[in-house]
């Protein structure tokens, strides 16, 4: 029985721990409310991005490892009282007359303890942690996405801005050429009124024109983009966070005071004659 009692005291401490460190994390992600971003950055960075899936990757392993503490120490338990059980049932020959042995303790010490801790473990909130951390790991996604939308429309911007200077540098060349192999006479024609309406200077003029309002448009469309992709990641990150730690929270809570509590029955009673 002493390895159980010192497993209950060390998972006792360590959670009285975890539970400190929670509720530090809680306090600081709670002050994200006063969080000013009015000179963060302005846009969603290469960098930026690969650390937001690293953080994804984190708390989906986050996710698992709880899953799989939960999981063992509810198996562990079970098992111990599984084989306590049959240690307690005596074995029968194949008559009915059973096998000569000493007699066994029908409730060792180490049955209470073993039914305390599995009624504990039971009862810890496991279920609300791990859908709190389901839903930040979700908010993490979608943050991924929307920046991966928000960098798409810059390497868009980009692109356009590349092929904008490109024709426009070579309209300004075929202008200069064009001009200059052009006599006064033609120019002067095309003031007047039947001026070509097919007149090749206009229809390339046009075409650049084009070009630059929708540069100009995906400048815009990216930049709105930025915007909400800031306010929106920050949003989720002021609802989401507050909740995830205050979870852990509290499980780290109610798991200090489960083991408390199983410790507890691990030391000796004092009767009412003895002197406190």
């Amino acid at each position: 029985m002493t390895i159980h009692m010192i497993s209950a005291s060390q998972d006792g401490q360590m959670w009285d721990s975890m539970r400190g460190h929670h509720e530090s994390q809680l306090r600081l992600v709670t002050d994200l409310k006063a969080l000013d971003i009015e000179h963060a950055s302005k846009e969603t960075t290469k960098h930026h991005h690969d650390r937001t899936v690293q953080l994804w990757n984190v708390v989906q392993e986050w996710h698992s490892q709880f899953e799989k503490l939960v999981t063992h120490q509810k198996q562990y338990i079970r098992a111990l009282n599984a084989w306590l059980k049959l240690n307690l049932i005596p074995i029968e020959s194949s008559g009915k007359e059973k096998i000569s042995s000493p007699p066994r303790v029908q409730h060792p010490p180490i049955h209470a303890l073993l039914q305390s801790w599995h009624d504990h473990l039971e009862k810890l909130p496991d279920e609300l942690v791990k859908s709190a951390i389901s839903s930040f790991a979700a908010v993490i996604k979608t943050i991924i996405i929307n920046q991966e939308e928000e960098m798409k429309l810059k390497e868009k911007c980009e692109e356009t801005k590349k092929e904008f200077f490109r024709k426009n540098q070579a309209f300004e060349e075929w202008y200069h050429k064009y001009m200059q192999r052009r006599g006064p006479d033609e120019i002067e024609a095309e003031r007047g009124d039947d001026a070509n309406p097919k007149d090749p200077i206009s229809e390339k003029r046009f075409a650049i024109e084009s070009l630059k309002k929708r540069l100009e448009e995906e400048v815009e469309s990216h930049q709105r983009q930025c915007v909400q992709v800031r306010e929106k990641s920050l949003g989720s990150l002021k609802t989401r966070l507050p909740e995830l730690f205050r979870s852990m929270t509290d499980y780290a809570h109610a798991s200090s005071d489960a083991y408390e509590r199983i410790w507890s029955i691990t030391q000796p009673q004092k009767s009412n004659g003895d002197p406190s």
